[in-house]
Protein backbone atom coordinates (compact mmCIF):
# COMPACT_ATOMS: atom_id res chain seq x y z
CA UNK A 1 0.00 0.00 0.00
CA UNK A 2 2.62 2.41 1.07
CA UNK A 3 4.66 1.65 -2.64
CA UNK A 4 1.67 2.20 -4.16
CA UNK A 5 1.14 5.74 -2.63
CA UNK A 6 4.19 6.29 -3.27
CA UNK A 7 4.10 5.73 -6.64
CA UNK A 8 0.92 8.08 -6.85
CA UNK A 9 2.76 10.51 -5.12
CA UNK A 10 5.78 10.47 -8.06
CA UNK A 11 2.81 10.30 -10.64
CA UNK A 12 1.09 13.26 -9.59
CA UNK A 13 4.24 15.43 -9.53
CA UNK A 14 5.90 14.24 -12.51
CA UNK A 15 2.15 15.51 -14.20
CA UNK A 16 2.46 18.77 -12.21
CA UNK A 17 6.06 19.60 -13.67
CA UNK A 18 4.74 18.43 -17.03
CA UNK A 19 1.48 20.82 -16.51
CA UNK A 20 3.94 23.88 -15.51
CA UNK A 21 6.29 23.03 -18.52
CA UNK A 22 3.73 23.34 -21.43
CA UNK A 23 2.00 26.58 -19.49
CA UNK A 24 5.41 27.75 -19.88
CA UNK A 25 5.78 26.83 -23.47
CA UNK A 26 2.35 28.37 -24.05
CA UNK A 27 3.23 31.80 -22.01
CA UNK A 28 6.76 32.30 -23.38
CA UNK A 29 7.19 31.25 -26.54
CA UNK A 30 6.74 34.17 -28.12
CA UNK A 31 9.31 36.35 -26.35
CA UNK A 32 11.96 34.15 -27.32
CA UNK A 33 11.87 35.19 -30.48
CA UNK A 34 12.59 38.42 -29.96
CA UNK A 35 16.27 39.74 -30.49
CA UNK A 36 16.23 42.76 -27.77
CA UNK A 37 15.44 40.13 -24.94
CA UNK A 38 18.58 38.51 -26.21
CA UNK A 39 20.67 41.41 -26.84
CA UNK A 40 19.54 42.91 -22.91
CA UNK A 41 20.42 39.59 -21.17
CA UNK A 42 23.53 39.63 -22.80
CA UNK A 43 24.33 42.84 -21.58
CA UNK A 44 22.73 42.57 -18.44
CA UNK A 45 24.79 43.49 -15.17
CA UNK A 46 24.40 41.19 -11.82
CA UNK A 47 22.68 43.59 -9.72
CA UNK A 48 20.17 44.10 -12.83
CA UNK A 49 19.78 39.79 -12.76
CA UNK A 50 19.22 40.09 -8.86
CA UNK A 51 16.44 42.63 -9.71
CA UNK A 52 15.29 40.61 -12.38
CA UNK A 53 14.91 37.40 -10.04
CA UNK A 54 13.49 39.08 -7.16
CA UNK A 55 10.84 40.55 -8.75
CA UNK A 56 10.02 37.29 -10.61
CA UNK A 57 9.72 35.80 -7.53
CA UNK A 58 7.29 38.19 -6.00
CA UNK A 59 5.17 37.70 -9.20
CA UNK A 60 5.07 34.10 -9.08
CA UNK A 61 4.42 33.43 -5.18
CA UNK A 62 1.01 35.75 -5.64
CA UNK A 63 0.22 33.89 -8.76
CA UNK A 64 1.05 30.55 -6.93
CA UNK A 65 -1.12 32.07 -4.02
CA UNK A 66 -4.04 32.67 -6.49
CA UNK A 67 -3.58 29.13 -8.73
CA UNK A 68 -0.33 27.44 -9.66
CA UNK A 69 0.57 24.58 -11.82
CA UNK A 70 -0.23 21.61 -9.21
CA UNK A 71 -3.81 20.02 -8.74
CA UNK A 72 -3.57 20.42 -4.95
CA UNK A 73 -3.70 23.38 -3.85
CA UNK A 74 -1.87 24.34 -0.73
CA UNK A 75 -2.69 28.44 -0.84
CA UNK A 76 -3.37 28.58 2.92
CA UNK A 77 0.43 27.71 3.50
CA UNK A 78 3.43 30.34 2.78
CA UNK A 79 6.40 27.87 2.94
CA UNK A 80 4.65 25.62 0.08
CA UNK A 81 3.53 28.53 -1.78
CA UNK A 82 7.23 29.30 -1.71
CA UNK A 83 8.68 25.98 -2.38
CA UNK A 84 5.97 25.87 -5.39
CA UNK A 85 7.03 29.61 -6.62
CA UNK A 86 11.21 27.87 -6.35
CA UNK A 87 10.27 24.93 -8.49
CA UNK A 88 8.00 27.18 -11.00
CA UNK A 89 10.82 29.06 -11.38
CA UNK A 90 13.48 26.13 -11.76
CA UNK A 91 10.73 24.89 -14.40
CA UNK A 92 11.04 27.80 -16.41
CA UNK A 93 14.94 28.04 -16.11
CA UNK A 94 15.03 24.36 -17.74
CA UNK A 95 12.12 24.87 -20.24
CA UNK A 96 13.67 28.69 -21.78
CA UNK A 97 17.34 27.11 -21.49
CA UNK A 98 16.27 24.03 -23.30
CA UNK A 99 14.60 26.53 -26.30
CA UNK A 100 17.74 28.82 -26.13
CA UNK A 101 20.01 25.91 -26.83
CA UNK A 102 17.27 24.69 -29.38
CA UNK A 103 17.76 28.36 -30.80
CA UNK A 104 20.95 28.51 -30.85
CA UNK A 105 21.29 31.39 -28.74
CA UNK A 106 22.78 29.30 -26.23
CA UNK A 107 26.27 27.66 -27.38
CA UNK A 108 29.42 26.19 -25.71
CA UNK A 109 31.29 29.78 -27.27
CA UNK A 110 28.72 31.72 -25.27
CA UNK A 111 29.77 33.12 -22.05
CA UNK A 112 28.49 32.33 -18.83
CA UNK A 113 27.80 35.86 -17.61
CA UNK A 114 26.00 36.14 -21.31
CA UNK A 115 23.82 33.05 -20.76
CA UNK A 116 23.00 33.80 -17.53
CA UNK A 117 21.67 36.92 -18.32
CA UNK A 118 19.90 35.85 -21.78
CA UNK A 119 18.40 32.79 -19.53
CA UNK A 120 16.96 34.84 -16.25
CA UNK A 121 15.14 37.26 -18.66
CA UNK A 122 13.95 34.42 -21.45
CA UNK A 123 12.76 33.34 -17.86
CA UNK A 124 10.40 35.63 -16.80
CA UNK A 125 7.59 34.79 -19.46
CA UNK A 126 8.27 30.88 -18.96
CA UNK A 127 8.12 31.67 -14.90
CA UNK A 128 4.79 33.38 -15.09
CA UNK A 129 3.39 31.03 -17.67
CA UNK A 130 4.46 27.90 -15.27
CA UNK A 131 2.30 30.00 -12.86
CA UNK A 132 -0.74 30.25 -14.70
CA UNK A 133 -0.69 26.93 -15.83
CA UNK A 134 -3.98 25.82 -14.55
CA UNK A 135 -5.34 29.03 -14.92
CA UNK A 136 -4.71 29.06 -18.49
CA UNK A 137 -6.29 26.05 -19.46
CA UNK A 138 -7.58 24.28 -17.02
CA UNK A 139 -9.18 20.86 -16.70
CA UNK A 140 -12.78 20.99 -17.02
CA UNK A 141 -13.32 17.11 -16.92
CA UNK A 142 -16.57 15.96 -15.37
CA UNK A 143 -16.95 12.94 -13.99
CA UNK A 144 -20.42 12.84 -13.93
CA UNK A 145 -21.71 9.91 -15.51
CA UNK A 146 -24.48 11.11 -17.65
CA UNK A 147 -22.16 13.46 -19.09
CA UNK A 148 -19.53 11.29 -19.90
CA UNK A 149 -21.92 9.19 -21.73
CA UNK A 150 -23.45 12.08 -23.52
CA UNK A 151 -19.97 13.41 -24.67
CA UNK A 152 -18.98 10.11 -25.54
CA UNK A 153 -22.24 9.67 -27.89
CA UNK A 154 -21.36 13.03 -29.71
CA UNK A 155 -17.77 12.52 -30.14
CA UNK A 156 -19.16 9.14 -32.17
CA UNK A 157 -21.78 11.31 -34.12
CA UNK A 158 -19.92 12.83 -36.64
CA UNK A 159 -16.37 12.53 -37.53
CA UNK A 160 -15.26 14.49 -39.84
CA UNK A 161 -17.12 17.48 -38.03
CA UNK A 162 -14.27 16.37 -35.17
CA UNK A 163 -11.50 16.09 -37.62
CA UNK A 164 -12.50 19.11 -39.00
CA UNK A 165 -12.88 21.61 -35.92
CA UNK A 166 -9.48 20.32 -34.73
CA UNK A 167 -7.72 21.37 -37.93
CA UNK A 168 -9.24 24.52 -38.21
CA UNK A 169 -8.84 25.12 -34.40
CA UNK A 170 -4.68 24.18 -34.92
CA UNK A 171 -4.80 26.46 -38.22
CA UNK A 172 -6.26 29.21 -36.45
CA UNK A 173 -4.04 29.43 -33.30
CA UNK A 174 -0.59 28.67 -35.83
CA UNK A 175 -1.37 31.43 -37.59
CA UNK A 176 -2.25 33.72 -34.93
CA UNK A 177 1.07 32.76 -33.52
CA UNK A 178 3.03 33.02 -36.58
CA UNK A 179 1.68 36.33 -37.57
CA UNK A 180 3.28 37.79 -34.77
CA UNK A 181 6.55 36.46 -35.53
CA UNK A 182 6.92 35.99 -39.28
CA UNK A 183 7.34 39.61 -39.91
CA UNK A 184 10.46 39.90 -37.92
CA UNK A 185 13.80 39.52 -38.35
CA UNK A 186 14.29 36.59 -35.94
CA UNK A 187 13.29 33.75 -37.78
CA UNK A 188 16.09 34.60 -40.97
CA UNK A 189 18.54 34.84 -38.34
CA UNK A 190 17.67 31.34 -36.70
CA UNK A 191 17.36 29.85 -39.86
CA UNK A 192 20.91 31.24 -40.73
CA UNK A 193 22.41 29.27 -38.39
CA UNK A 194 20.13 26.25 -38.33
CA UNK A 195 22.31 23.01 -39.52
CA UNK A 196 19.99 19.87 -40.44
CA UNK A 197 20.66 17.83 -37.80
CA UNK A 198 20.01 21.09 -35.76
CA UNK A 199 16.78 21.07 -37.98
CA UNK A 200 15.45 17.52 -37.16
CA UNK A 201 15.50 18.38 -33.47
CA UNK A 202 13.50 21.07 -33.43
CA UNK A 203 10.81 19.12 -35.78
CA UNK A 204 11.29 16.11 -32.80
CA UNK A 205 11.00 19.01 -29.88
CA UNK A 206 7.89 20.48 -31.43
CA UNK A 207 6.00 17.62 -31.97
CA UNK A 208 7.35 16.32 -28.63
CA UNK A 209 6.05 19.66 -26.70
CA UNK A 210 2.80 19.38 -28.87
CA UNK A 211 2.00 15.92 -27.82
CA UNK A 212 2.85 17.38 -24.05
CA UNK A 213 0.44 20.65 -24.12
CA UNK A 214 -2.51 18.37 -25.69
CA UNK A 215 -2.19 15.06 -24.34
CA UNK A 216 -0.02 14.97 -21.05
CA UNK A 217 -0.27 18.15 -19.61
CA UNK A 218 -3.72 17.83 -18.19
CA UNK A 219 -5.67 20.82 -19.69
CA UNK A 220 -8.94 20.94 -21.06
CA UNK A 221 -10.66 17.38 -20.95
CA UNK A 222 -7.59 15.47 -21.81
CA UNK A 223 -9.18 12.30 -21.03
CA UNK A 224 -12.15 13.26 -23.44
CA UNK A 225 -9.49 14.27 -26.13
CA UNK A 226 -7.92 10.50 -25.87
CA UNK A 227 -11.30 8.61 -26.58
CA UNK A 228 -12.67 11.33 -29.39
CA UNK A 229 -13.14 9.66 -32.14
CA UNK A 230 -12.18 10.82 -36.30
CA UNK A 231 -9.78 10.48 -39.03
CA UNK A 232 -6.82 11.51 -37.13
CA UNK A 233 -7.81 11.50 -33.51
CA UNK A 234 -5.30 8.90 -32.38
CA UNK A 235 -2.62 11.05 -30.07
CA UNK A 236 0.29 10.30 -32.49
CA UNK A 237 -1.41 10.78 -36.08
CA UNK A 238 -3.25 13.73 -34.62
CA UNK A 239 0.18 15.32 -33.42
CA UNK A 240 1.97 14.83 -36.86
CA UNK A 241 -0.89 16.29 -38.93
CA UNK A 242 -1.75 19.30 -36.75
CA UNK A 243 2.34 19.68 -37.11
CA UNK A 244 2.25 19.76 -41.36
CA UNK A 245 -1.05 22.06 -40.68
CA UNK A 246 1.28 24.65 -38.62
CA UNK A 247 4.14 24.49 -40.73
CA UNK A 248 1.67 25.18 -43.70
CA UNK A 249 0.17 28.25 -41.78
CA UNK A 250 3.72 29.25 -40.80
CA UNK A 251 4.88 29.03 -44.02
CA UNK A 252 2.34 31.38 -45.58
CA UNK A 253 2.88 33.73 -43.17
CA UNK A 254 6.55 34.17 -44.18
CA UNK A 255 4.98 34.61 -48.13
CA UNK A 256 2.12 37.05 -46.42
CA UNK A 257 4.89 39.09 -44.85
CA UNK A 258 7.58 38.68 -48.44
CA UNK A 259 10.10 36.94 -46.18
CA UNK A 260 9.89 34.53 -48.63
CA UNK A 261 9.08 34.15 -52.18
CA UNK A 262 8.45 31.60 -54.83
CA UNK A 263 11.71 32.23 -56.20
CA UNK A 264 13.44 31.53 -53.51
CA UNK A 265 15.08 27.77 -53.05
CA UNK A 266 13.22 25.02 -51.47
CA UNK A 267 15.84 24.94 -48.75
CA UNK A 268 15.23 28.10 -47.70
CA UNK A 269 11.61 27.61 -47.48
CA UNK A 270 12.57 24.65 -45.47
CA UNK A 271 14.86 26.09 -43.04
CA UNK A 272 12.61 29.30 -42.41
CA UNK A 273 9.12 27.48 -42.14
CA UNK A 274 10.91 25.15 -39.49
CA UNK A 275 12.16 27.55 -37.23
CA UNK A 276 8.62 29.42 -37.45
CA UNK A 277 7.32 25.68 -36.88
CA UNK A 278 8.24 25.57 -33.13
CA UNK A 279 5.78 28.62 -31.75
CA UNK A 280 3.56 28.01 -34.79
CA UNK A 281 2.90 24.55 -33.58
CA UNK A 282 2.63 25.09 -29.52
CA UNK A 283 -0.13 27.69 -30.86
CA UNK A 284 -1.75 25.33 -32.44
CA UNK A 285 -1.67 23.11 -29.59
CA UNK A 286 -3.27 26.17 -27.45
CA UNK A 287 -6.10 26.40 -30.76
CA UNK A 288 -7.14 22.46 -30.21
CA UNK A 289 -7.21 22.97 -26.16
CA UNK A 290 -9.87 25.97 -26.74
CA UNK A 291 -12.07 24.29 -28.68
Amino acid sequence: MSKKRQKNVWRSEINDIIRGACGGFLFGIPLLYTMEVWWIGSRAKPQLMMIAIALMFIVVYLLNQIEGFRKRRYSWIAHQAAMDTVEAIAIGIACSTFVLLLLRELTPETSLRESLGKIIFENVPFAIGVALSNQLLGDTDNSDGETQATDQGNNQGDELHATFSDLGATLIGATVIAFNIAPTDEVTMLAAAASPPWELVMIAASLLISYGIVFQAGFSDQQKRKQQKGIFQRPSSETIVSYLVSLLAGAFMLWFFQKLTFSDPWTMWLDHTLILGLPATIGGAAGRLAI
